[in-house]
């Protein structure tokens, strides 16, 4: 495409604002004319405008011209009354708003590729707008045209819509059921129109399919029992027959040539689908993630610890949720299902724009429905909320299948390209649901102001499964933006796949809870699918974790056991499959224990007993068992559990911060210690392996220390106080010759602080030494400091943040000190709790 110099799009935005109609009106109102145009061709186009004026009222536009459309939407969330969306969606042609005097902001956007546009301004006269949109990417140049499998609008709306938003592809649930029995022909939320039996082009690459069904059932006969929703996309004819049982259904759509397409699996009953409709398409960016502010913060079903948030909430914010719905296709992937994912907003419903999440699809050669349609159930696809996310494994699309001979290892070229609007945060490559490979953004900026990153990586497949690709933007105000490549499957001959035991208990435990609660509701041809599904995610074999289980465990000693399983169960909450990996339990005596130890000491009163009445902060030491970090894991495989501490949040369900005290210590000799393996120790490198080491009590705190084999030691003392923790760490010089450059690694990991694990630019202040960290959603703040200091950061891939100490040089023979603090602290004056704190560590020698 032709781009404009920056000097000409300067020039460009003069014209337009100079293009206004300098007669002041003497009446109340004022017109405002907008004609948006191309930042290119200075061709009209249809875009999506915001107007508000004082107070943020909105103000909406009307078509100036016979042959134009101007479209009103306003929503707003019954959850949540800041989540709404007021905008005009208008076709190419110039609209006009009438306002009264005042100050105004102006905003216009088109779909996902292109630049948005705001003005600000005072309006006292009538004035006429030129608004150039300049797209920052091309996806239908590269064969991938962008759909929405979720939407509520009439055919008459969605013509101007898809112009509007520049959406290749709209399947509007024309029909839409929410109770049992009801065929969707006489659905109690159809569009009331008559609808066509054939494809309609708005042009050669917008079209819309107009028969497409949502069965969204909230009653079964007379009394309200929610099930949940799963749509049938591109039937021709309307269907006749109601659910549940839902097999007859989905096998007359299956027959019929149909996708289709699940909703969240959140909802009761939804994880009877997968099983039922193997092939069907999961909408990983769904009805829940908006422009606007995150609304749904309730859900339907418990998330366990490994779906985020920790401890299994039923609630969370945006990232959260987005894990939530990450983290359920990711076990049913390694259910071994194929799913390609599918992207809808139920726009007509909520308070988002159409296509906000949308999916692209790879069509070869020229466009049409036909052939997208078929490369949407095939999975050569990729969804986003943002980023333009174009990734390729030994030159194939997502979907491919690699085939792997008995015992066979590949190594596959996976190639990624990313484009965005604003500087990307990170990618990762997904592999049987663990994020294995951390690729961090080096974004270069375009002429035009938008960035493109690439990588190019290798990707070892030694086992049936899959690996997938996805990538971060951070946005302004904590909002997030991403994009999520469809799965490229591995399979090894006849070899299943495998999933781990804490996805096929969580599944299986899905199941028989719906089974429950359903058993007197639903007729018994319903239940029968449900112990179908039951059956089938019973039978799903276990991924073997026993070289794991040897090499990490650590086996519990008589007089130390129930400490531990105390620990374990009760605070940290683990699983039985944690439980086995931190002890060489076998899963069958870890759910034993933890039936045991949940029944005599309920979480919530354990935990509010002892870590919010007590007259000192709740400090522990990390047992191992789960990795501390959520992201870039190739960058700290097999963490020890040897140096970490759990320091837990003074807050109600507000988790615990993982302290690796110290993660490293570096010198003139090398490295002489790591917590984890990621990079060559002094001892690795010959061989050495150094001994396990716990931490012990000490008065009310802890301690722990390790002698290397050069004689070097090293030590922490941990002491637990009302309002803060304290650690000194010292190092003794056993060797002959003088230790400089003592740089110390201190890491504070975030992944189960409630609030403060999303992977987010959260907001930071770093005062050094101290670094202070904000949750995303609340006045919540971490807070920590070591001196002597020698720098502070912080790493969102992990999540952690550091204030890293620097020992002094140390002789032989003698011993050198570093001290630090942790805080947790709750308010609005960060800046002001930062300079008490300067005063409390520095004038106090703390």
């Amino acid at each position: 495409m032709a781009r404009l110099s920056p000097f000409s799009f300067i020039g460009l935005i003069g014209i337009c604002w100079g293009s206004y109609d300098a007669k002041v009106s003497g009446d109340e109102t004022h017109k405002v004319v907008v004609r948006v145009i191309d930042g290119e061709t200075s061709l009209p186009i249809g875009a999506r405008i915001y107007l508000h004026g004082p107070d943020q009222k909105p103000y909406y536009f009307t078509s100036l011209e016979s042959g134009g459309t101007a479209i009103r939407y306003e929503k707003q969330n019954w959850n949540n009354a800041r989540s709404v969306e007021h905008h005009t969606t208008v076709s190419p042609h110039p609209c006009l708003a009438e306002v009264p005097s005042g100050k105004y902001e102006l905003r216009v956007e088109r779909g996902q590729v292109c630049f948005p546009v705001t003005r600000t301004f005072e309006i006292d006269r009538d004035i006429s707008l030129a608004i150039p949109l300049t797209p920052w990417f091309d996806p239908n140049r590269l064969g991938w045209y962008s759909g929405d499998t979720h939407l509520h609008r009439s055919i008459d709306e969605l013509k101007n819509i898809l112009v509007a938003e520049d959406l290749n592809v709209a399947m509007p649930l024309t029909h839409w059921v929410t109770q049992s029995d009801q065929p969707p022909s006489k659905g109690d939320k159809n569009i009331a129109e008559t609808l066509p039996n054939e494809l309609i082009e708005v042009d050669s690459t917008h079209v819309i399919w107009p028969r497409n069904t949502e069965y969204e059932i909230f009653t079964i006969g007379p009394k309200r029992h929610t099930l949940g929703a799963l749509f049938v996309l591109g039937h021709r004819e309307s269907l006749e027959r109601g659910v549940p049982p839902w097999k007859p259904v989905i096998e007359q759509a299956v027959a019929s040539g149909a996708l289709l397409d699940m909703d969240k699996l959140d909802w009761p009953f939804s994880m009877v689908l997968p099983v039922l409709a193997p092939t069907a398409l999961y909408e990983l960016t769904n009805n829940h993630m908006w422009r606007t502010e995150f609304g749904f913060r309730q859900w339907n079903s418990p998330t366990p610890g490994f779906l985020q948030p920790p401890f299994g909430n039923t609630q969370g914010g945006e990232r959260e949720w987005i894990d939530y719905t990450l983290g359920m296709y990711y076990a049913l992937l390694n259910c071994g299902l194929k799913m390609p994912p599918s992207a809808g907003t139920a726009n007509g419903v909520h308070p988002v724009p159409a296509g906000f999440g949308r999916v692209y699809v790879h069509v070869p050669g020229p466009f049409s429905y036909k052939a997208w349609l078929e490369g949407l159930g095939k999975g050569r696809s990729f969804v986003t909320t943002g980023p333009m996310l174009i990734a390729s494994a030994d030159e194939a699309f997502p979907g491919e299948t690699f085939h792997l001979a008995q015992g066979e290892k590949k190594s596959l070229r996976l190639r990624i390209e990313v484009d965005s609007e604003t500087p990307l945060a990170y990618a990762e490559v997904i592999v049987n649901g663990e994020p294995l490979q951390l690729l961090r953004a080096n974004s270069a900026p375009s002429r035009i102001g938008s960035y493109r990153t690439q990588w190019e990586v290798q990707v070892e497949v030694d086992r049936s499964g899959w690996f997938a690709v996805r990538t971060w933007e951070n946005r302004e105000k904590g909002r997030i933006r991403f994009a999520h490549t469809a799965p490229w499957y591995v399979q090894m001959e006849n070899e299943p796949v495998r999933i781990p035991f804490h996805e096929k208990e969580y599944l299986v435990q899905r199941m028989q809870g719906e089974i429950e609660r359903s058993r007197t509701v639903l007729r018994d041809e319903a239940i029968a699918e449900y112990r179908e599904a039951l059956a089938f995610y019973e039978s799903r074999p276990v991924k073997d974790d026993a070289e794991l289980v040897r090499a990490e465990s650590r086996p519990l000693q008589d007089d130390g056991k129930e400490v531990w399983l105390k620990n374990m169960i009760v605070h940290h909450r683990f699983t039985a499959s944690e439980l086995r990996l931190a002890t060489g339990l076998s899963i069958e005596e870890a759910q034993r224990e933890i039936e045991r130890l949940t029944k005599l000491q309920p979480n919530d009163l354990a935990r509010s007993s002892e870590s919010n009445n007590q007259d000192r902060l709740l400090v522990l030491p990390y047992p191992g068992g789960r990795h501390p970090r959520r992201g870039f894991l190739d960058g700290a495989i097999r963490p020890q559990r040897d140096t970490k501490l759990s320091l837990f949040a003074p807050w109600k369900d507000g988790g615990y911060v993982v302290i690796d005290a110290p993660e490293a210590i570096f010198s003139n000799l090398g490295l002489l210690y790591l917590a984890h393996t990621h990079v060559p120790t002094l001892w690795s490198e010959k061989g050495i392996d150094l001994p396990k080491r716990e931490w012990e009590p000490n008065g009310s705190g802890w301690s722990m220390s390790q002698t290397l084999p050069n004689g070097v030691r090293f030590g922490c003392r941990v002491e637990p106080q009302v309002d803060r923790v304290s650690m000194d760490m010292e190092l003794t010089n056993g060797t002959d010759q003088k230790l400089t450059g003592l740089r110390t690694q201190v890491c504070s990991m975030l992944k189960a602080a409630d609030g403060f694990q999303s992977q987010s630019a959260h907001r930071i202040v770093e005062r050094g030494p101290f670094i202070a960290i904000r949750a995303a959603e609340t006045d919540r703040w971490l807070i920590t400091a070591w001196t002597p200091n020698q720098r502070v950061w912080s790493n969102p891939p992990v999540p952690c943040i550091h204030s890293d100490p620097q020992f002094p040089d140390c002789p032989p023979g003698e011993t050198v000190q570093v001290r630090g603090n942790f805080w947790f602290y709750e308010g609005d004056k960060i800046e002001s709790k930062l300079k008490e704190l300067v005063t409390q560590i520095f004038d106090k020698g703390r």
